[in-house]
């Protein structure tokens, strides 16, 4: 099982964003951090599980994916599946997609705090749009 945690971050709302993903997989960690363009922080949030979830397939197909995120938002939504926002919609039914092509895909909330990996991570690529 490995443990992803990730984060979306917009300077301005909407405003350039960036997705930052870290990865715990037994003693090894990988930092990843991805620009996404001109969005809103929430759709930021999606758009760091779904390029996570992308990631794993292509990095990590056979794990067991153990999902930490810090909003709220995307995890209720991810959870119960349902999603009344047209601009989440496409974005839940995405991750959806992706999820089903691992055997587990578990998603939980935690603190702020305890997401600072990705934090960071998802700040340094907002700074890699204007590369």
């Amino acid at each position: 099982m490995i443990e992803v945690y990730t984060d979306g971050a917009a300077n301005g709302d909407p405003g350039p964003s960036g997705a930052g993903i870290f990865i715990k997989k037994g003693k090894n960690n990988y930092h990843y951090a991805y620009p996404l363009g001109i969005l809103s922080n929430h759709e930021a949030e999606f758009f760091a599980v779904i390029q996570a979830l992308e990631l794993c397939r292509k990095e990590f197909p056979e794990e067991i994916l153990s999902f930490r995120s810090d909003s709220k938002l995307v995890v209720d939504v991810i959870e119960k599946g349902f999603t009344k926002n047209q601009k989440f919609l496409p974005l839940l039914q995405k991750i959806q997609e992706e999820a089903a092509h691992f055997s587990f895909f578990f998603i939980k909330w935690i603190p702020e705090k305890q997401n600072f990996h990705a934090d960071k991570l998802s700040k340094k690529a907002i700074h890699l749009n204007k590369s």
